[in-house]
């Protein structure tokens, strides 16, 4: 069973993506979609980045074509999440909706607790609650898009980010984390005005054999 501090690591992230679910649902309202459309993508997607690259390309003038498979392609770092967490997933039909419930979120948990039943624990805590929380944040941004037409004057999407570094900083007073953090962050602020929306997260991994060659290095002396 989860303790008390990784319980309430869980609700911060839950309820920051819930206050980024209200950014997104009103962006996709004031962009001319129908309310219940970022409702229904935030159950059937639940993944906010390519969520907003389809709604911004979609917006833009771009061919839903074009929008899905740049969603596709933000979303291959699942690829690798699946093989990092496998035994997190169950079997059977759990195991097709512990697929769904994987993002970002749900892998770091599961990966920062040690023994396997803290892990299955962590995965499925975040990923149910998120999937509660996005698609209900997107119906309370779609009636907020209605009401305000310049949601982002409100700087909602600032949350997430926060919530995010504000936990993972105690995990960057290893060396090598840390200087694999701060070249992957790097290289995506390097690109971000080149790339669109979610593309440049996914470059950042690039920088992962920096923490193989710096963990190894460690590990020598």
């Amino acid at each position: 069973m989860p303790d008390r501090p990784l319980l309430r690591d869980i609700v911060l992230v839950c309820l920051a993506v819930g206050v980024v679910g209200l950014s997104y649902g009103a962006v996709a309202v004031t962009s001319g979609f129908a309310w219940w459309f970022p409702v229904l993508m935030g159950v059937l997607v639940l993944a906010a980045s390519s969520e907003f690259l389809f709604v911004g390309i979609i917006a833009a003038g771009g061919s839903p074509i074009a929008a899905l498979l740049a969603g596709l392609l933000v979303n291959a770092r699942h690829l690798p999440f699946g093989l990092a967490v496998p035994d997190v997933l169950g079997r059977g039909r759990r195991r097709a909706l512990g697929a769904h419930l994987m993002n970002d979120e749900t892998v770091v948990f599961a990966l920062a607790q040690d023994e396997p039943e803290r892990k299955r624990a962590a995965y499925w805590l975040c990923g149910l609650g998120i999937l509660i929380c996005w698609p209900v944040g997107a119906a309370l941004g779609a009636l907020l898009g209605s009401v305000v037409r310049d949601t982002g004057a409100l700087g909602l999407d600032a949350m997430f980010p926060a919530v995010i570094l504000a936990l993972i900083l105690p995990a960057l007073k290893n060396r090598p984390l840390r200087r694999t953090a701060l070249a992957g962050a790097a290289l995506a602020l390097t690109v971000t005005p080149f790339l669109p929306a979610g593309l440049p997260v996914l470059l950042a991994s690039a920088a992962l054999p920096l923490f193989a060659a710096q963990t190894k290095k460690e590990a020598m002396r």
